[in-house]
């Protein structure tokens, strides 16, 4: 955030902040030893990062209401992030539990987001004039479900979305799906490395919910992980075949 990278804008920011009520330019310049215009610049920018706010003050004698500037509330939103850390946090207390209950938990959270993810809301249709009572008014068609070439697109364009630089792989003929998906990069990389046993799941639990949260006539039904030194495998094939097996990445 620029109120960071710059420290003049820094300082008139923590002014605003130490000021027990709102305060004028000229106000703020004294305070700092510095030219009003130098703070007015400042304030502008402040405000278009949306850290400060201004408001106007009825004057104490004559002349036009005074604008009086204060720091938004609020903890400053400019500072480091850790949130591979907090994955690690969440993982290791999830490690710590029984593998197949852990690996069964990372993959149900996984289809819980697959569906989450592809889950858009109907676009409602344009109103028309009735021409019979509402009552009698024809129940709107249920939307039919994609197909396998559809479901697979999808799933391919949602996991590119996500990072996973998704190749399909093995069309097996006009209008198929792909047999399986080359997962060329890793968004969590580290953590599959060093919890693998639950990303993984996690990965293929989300491919699960996507096409199930889709219609889809097909599903994952394995992942291997690091299959070549590039890349991973997910392999596709009919849902009931994937019911059955209850496959899961090995």
């Amino acid at each position: 955030m620029a109120a960071r990278r710059n420290p003049r804008r820094r300082e008139v920011l923590d002014v605003l902040r130490a000021a027990p009520a709102p305060l004028g330019v000229a106000a703020v310049a004294e305070r700092m030893g510095v030219h009003p215009n130098t703070v007015r610049f400042h304030l502008d920018a402040l405000m278009a990062e949306g850290l400060v706010e201004s408001g106007a003050e009825a004057p104490s004698g004559p002349g036009r209401p005074r604008t009086a500037y204060r720091a938004r509330p609020g903890m400053d939103r400019g500072g480091a992030r850790g949130y591979p850390l907090l994955a690690r946090m969440l993982l290791s207390r999830w490690a710590s539990a029984d593998p197949a209950e852990a690996r069964a938990e990372a993959e149900e959270t996984g289809r819980a987001w697959g569906r989450l993810l592809v889950d858009e809301p109907p676009t409602p249709p344009t109103p028309e004039p009735p021409t019979r009572p509402i009552s009698e008014s024809p129940t709107p068609p249920t939307p039919e479900p994609p197909t396998a070439e559809r479901a697979a697109a999808r799933l391919v364009g949602l996991l590119d979305d996500m990072g996973f630089a998704p190749r399909p792989e093995g069309v097996s003929g006009p209008g198929g799906p792909p047999a399986r998906i080359r997962l060329e990069h890793c968004p969590f990389l580290e953590l599959a490395e060093e919890y693998g046993r639950l990303v993984c799941p996690l990965h293929l639990g989300l491919m699960q919910g996507a096409l199930s949260g889709l219609g889809a006539p097909l599903t994952a039904i394995g992942l291997e992980p690091f299959a070549e030194p590039g890349f991973c495998l997910a392999h596709l094939g009919g849902a009931r075949t994937a019911e059955q097996k209850g496959a899961t990445p090995r």
